[in-house]
C-alpha cells in the first residue's frame, strides 16, 4: 500500500501476510508508522482511494474485499466485521445520543424497527457493563467517561455479533485499572462470542495478557511473527528483542537505564530493497542491506523471522544490555527542601442542569501535603479525574489555589508574575498543542529566555543549539516548524524548551502516555540523564506505574483530589498498604505470558463524582475491604505509620501485619487476606 502524496510516494505497506484463525486473538505490535493500523483500516475498506493505491489481496472467509464495491462492503462493514477505534470520543457523534448511535448500527444492518433496536442496545450497554443501561442511553459521549466511552465502542463494534473484531490501540493512554477492564471485557465477549481479534498496539504488556500469536512490523514489513509464549520467551529478531527490553516493569529493581532503541522509525519513500531497520540495529552489518530478508522459520514451532542474523541471535548474547552512560554529576546538592506543599485545595465551581440550573464545586484538588526535596523526583499516580494534573497546574500557577499553599525554596507561590515563573516549569502530556504551530522551533525554545529577559539574542541562539543537541535534536532543526517532527522528537523539544530558562523544579504531566515504548525509554533516560546533570528536581505525573517507578525516588499515590499513600519508591512497590495503591499495581500487565502472577479481578466502576465525594474514605464505593459503619463514616486521616511512610486507610494496621505481608508481598492475594482481617 502506498499514499501518493504531492511531491513524494509514502510506501506505508510493503507487502505483508497475515492469516488469522476462528476464535483466535492476534496482535499485530510496533512503532507508530510502522504499518500496522493502515493495514487494518484497509480490512475495513476505510483507506481512501486515492491517495492510497491498495494491491494484493484481502480474503474474508473467502470472500476478496480489495475492490469490493461500497453497498457490499458496507454490509460487511459493522456486520460482519466490528472495529474499535483508539479515541472513542472523536468516533462518537457528540451531537446524538448513545442509544441512537448503537441503534443505528442494528437498524441498518439487521433491519429491526427503531424501537426494538433501542431495546437491544441497552441490552448492548448492560453486556459491556455499563451500569444502568436503560436510563444512560439518552445521554451524549461526553457524559461518560473514557473508560465508558470504550465500552460503548465495543458494544457499536458488537451489536450485530461480527465474526471478526479489529481492536485498534483500544486501551493506549487509558489507566491501568480501565484498561484491565477493557482488556477483560474483551477476553470474555471474545469467548462467549466465539469470534477473531486482531488487537493492534504498542503496549506489549497487554499483548502478553491477551494474544494467542503475535507479529511485529517494521517499516510497513512483518520482521517477526509466532506463538505469543515462544516470541516472549525468545525472539529471533533485534527489532522485536529490541520493544521488550524497552518496557520499564513494576516487577523488577530499577535500574539506571533503560535500554533503548537509537534513532526514529524509518519512513519509506522508495521500494523497500533492504531490511529497513539495518540502521538501528545492533548487529546491522553488510549483508544486511545486501538483499531483503524475508521471513524465515527460527526459534520454536510456527515462529518466523526476516533476520539474516537469527540463528546468531539463539546463539545467545544480549542485544540490548542497560545503558553504561558516562553523565557529569550535578553539584552535591544534600537533603534542601525545594518544594512545599500545605492543604493545597483547587475547587471549582460549575453549573449544571437545564432550566432548573443547580451549583456545584468540583474538589479538583482537597486537601494535599507533598514535599519534594532538590534533585529528587516524585511520582504521582491515579486515575484520570484524581486530581493530579490540577495539582501540577497549580504548582506553576496555571490555576489558583482556593486554600492552603504551595512554597517554593520557603517563598510563597505568586500564580501573577513572581520569580517562580523561572523557577518552575512544565511539560505537557500533548507538546504539540503546547507550541504555537507558526513558530519555528529555535524560536520556541528561546521563548522563555526572551519572556525572563536571559542573554543577548546571539546567547539565547547559542544556548537553544546546545539545548536541542542535548536532548538529541540536530541544531539545524531550529528552522522547522513543530509539525515537522514526530511526537517522541516533539517531547525532546518541550524538554529543551523547560530547560531553557534553568528552571529548578520541572513538572512533568503525562509526558511519555501516548509514545511508543521505544520512544518511551529514550524520554525516561533523558530526563534521568538531565536530572544528573543539573541537578533539577522533576514532579513526574503518570497512570503508567512501571514508568514511575523507574523514574521516581518517592511515590504519592492521588484518589479523588486526595493523597492516600505516600512512600519511598520501593516501599510502595514491594508492599502497598492502602488498597487501592494495591489494585492499581494489581492492574499493571506484566508483559510475559509465562508469568506465574495471577491476574487480578479488574478494579469495579468508575471514580464518583468529584463535586459530590462519598462520606468516609471516599473509595469505599470500590474498595474490596471496606467495612459497612467505618470506612462510610469516618474519613480516614493521612498518617505515619513507618519512616517515611504515610496512608490514609482504617485498616492499615492489617496491612502491616507480618501474616498479611506472607507470600512474597502477592499483592494480589493480600486484597483477599485484607478483607479477611479487616472485616
Amino acid at each position: 500500500m502506498r499514499f501518493d502524496t504531492p511531491g513524494r510516494e509514502i510506501r506505508a505497506v510493503n507487502g505483508i501476510d497475515v492469516n488469522v484463525g476462528a476464535g483466535e486473538v492476534f496482535a499485530l505490535v510496533g512503532e507508530s508508522g510502522s504499518g500496522k493500523s493502515v493495514s487494518m483500516l484497509s480490512v475495513m475498506g476505510l483507506v481512501p482511494t486515492p491517495p492510497a493505491v491498495v494491491t494484493g489481496s484481502i480474503l474474508f472467509d473467502g470472500l476478496e474485499l480489495v475492490g469490493l464495491g461500497r453497498s457490499k462492503m458496507n454490509a460487511i462493514r459493522g456486520g460482519e466485521i466490528g472495529m474499535v477505534f483508539q479515541d472513542p470520543m472523536s468516533s462518537l457523534n457528540p451531537v446524538h445520543r448513545i442509544g441512537r448511535q448503537i441503534a443505528e448500527v442494528l437498524h441498518l444492518h439487521q433491519k429491526i424497527s427503531r424501537r426494538d433496536a433501542m431495546d437491544q442496545a441497552g441490552e448492548l450497554l448492560d453486556k459491556v457493563g455499563i451500569p444502568n443501561a436503560g436510563g444512560r442511553l439518552k445521554d451524549y459521549p461526553h457524559e461518560f467517561s473514557g473508560g465508558m466511552r470504550q465500552r460503548v465502542m465495543i458494544a457499536i463494534a458488537l451489536a450485530c455479533g461480527p465474526r471478526l473484531l479489529i481492536a485498534d490501540e483500544p486501551t493506549t493512554a487509558l489507566d491501568v485499572t480501565v484498561q484491565r477492564q477493557i482488556v477483560t471485557l474483551v477476553q470474555q465477549l471474545q469467548a462467549d462470542l466465539g469470534m477473531a481479534v486482531i488487537w493492534i498496539t504498542h503496549d506489549l504488556g497487554v499483548v502478553a495478557e491477551i494474544a494467542d500469536r503475535v507479529a511485529v512490523m517494521y517499516g510497513g514489513r512483518i520482521v517477526e511473527t509466532g506463538n505469543a509464549a515462544d516470541l516472549y520467551r525468545t525472539a529471533t529478531h533485534p527489532y522485536t528483542s529490541g520493544l521488550l527490553h524497552s518496557i520499564p516493569r513494576t516487577d523488577t529493581i530499577r535500574t539506571e537505564w533503560l535500554p533503548e532503541i537509537p534513532g526514529t522509525p524509518v519512513q519509506l519513500v522508495d521500494d523497500l530493497l533492504s531490511c529497513p531497520f539495518h540502521s538501528r540495529c545492533p548487529m546491522g552489518d553488510d549483508s544486511c542491506v545486501a538483499s531483503l530478508p524475508t521471513l524465515e522459520a527460527s526459534g520454536r514451532e510456527g515462529q518466523f523471522s526476516a533476520c539474516v542474523h537469527h540463528a546468531s541471535i539463539l546463539d545467545g548474547g544480549d542485544l540490548w544490555p542497560s545503558l553504561d552512560r558516562e553523565v557529569t554529576a550535578a553539584v552535591e546538592h544534600g537533603d534542601e527542601l525545594l518544594v512545599s506543599i500545605e492543604g493545597l485545595k483547587v475547587h471549582f465551581p460549575v453549573e449544571r442542569g437545564g432550566r432548573a440550573r443547580r451549583k456545584a464545586v468540583v474538589l479538583a484538588v482537597d486537601g494535599v501535603d507533598l514535599e519534594l526535596r532538590r534533585g529528587r523526583t516524585l511520582g504521582i499516580v491515579g486515575e484520570s479525574g484524581c486530581g493530579k494534573s490540577t495539582l501540577g497546574r497549580a504548582l506553576v500557577g496555571l490555576v489558583e489555589a482556593t486554600d492552603g499553599r504551595v512554597l517554593i525554596k520557603g517563598e510563597p507561590l505568586d500564580t501573577s508574575s513572581g520569580p517562580h515563573r523561572r523557577t518552575v516549569q512544565m511539560i505537557f502530556q500533548d507538546p504539540f498543542s503546547s507550541m504555537n504551530p507558526g513558530m519555528r522551533v529555535g524560536d520556541v525554545v528561546a521563548e522563555p529566555m526572551r519572556v525572563h529577559n536571559i542573554g543577548s539574542a546571539d546567547e539565547r541562539s547559542e544556548r537553544v543549539a546546545k539545548l536541542l543537541g542535548q536532548v538529541g535534536i540536530p541544531a539545524e532543526a531550529a528552522t522547522r516548524h513543530p509539525h515537522e517532527f514526530s511526537g517522541g522528537q516533539r517531547q525532546r523539544i518541550a524538554i529543551a524548551r523547560a530547560l531553557a530558562a534553568n528552571p529548578e523544579v520541572i513538572v512533568c504531566d503525562e509526558p511519555v502516555s501516548a509514545l511508543d515504548v521505544s520512544v518511551q525509554a529514550q524520554i525516561v533516560n533523558l530526563l534521568h540523564e538531565t536530572q544528573l546533570e543539573t541537578g533539577v528536581s522533576l514532579i513526574f505525573i503518570a497512570h503508567d506505574l512501571a514508568v514511575v517507578r523507574h523514574i521516581s525516588h518517592e511515590v504519592a499515590v492521588m484518589y479523588l483530589g486526595q493523597v492516600v499513600e505516600r512512600a519511598p519508591r520501593d516501599d510502595i512497590y514491594e508492599t502497598p498498604l492502602h488498597p487501592y495503591t494495591k489494585a492499581l499495581l494489581a492492574a499493571v500487565p506484566v508483559p510475559d505470558p509465562s508469568s506465574s502472577i495471577a491476574l487480578a479481578p479488574p478494579l469495579e466502576g468508575d471514580l464518583p463524582d468529584p463535586s459530590d465525594p462519598p462520606t468516609g474514605c471516599r473509595f469505599h464505593t470500590r474498595c474490596p475491604v471496606a467495612v459497612i459503619g467505618l470506612c462510610d463514616e469516618i474519613i480516614p486521616e493521612l498518617r505515619v505509620v513507618d519512616t517515611d511512610r504515610w496512608v490514609a486507610c482504617h485498616l492499615v494496621e492489617a496491612s502491616t501485619d507480618q501474616s498479611f505481608l506472607a507470600g512474597e508481598g502477592d499483592i494480589r492475594g493480600d486484597l483477599g487476606l485484607l478483607a479477611e482481617q479487616g472485616g
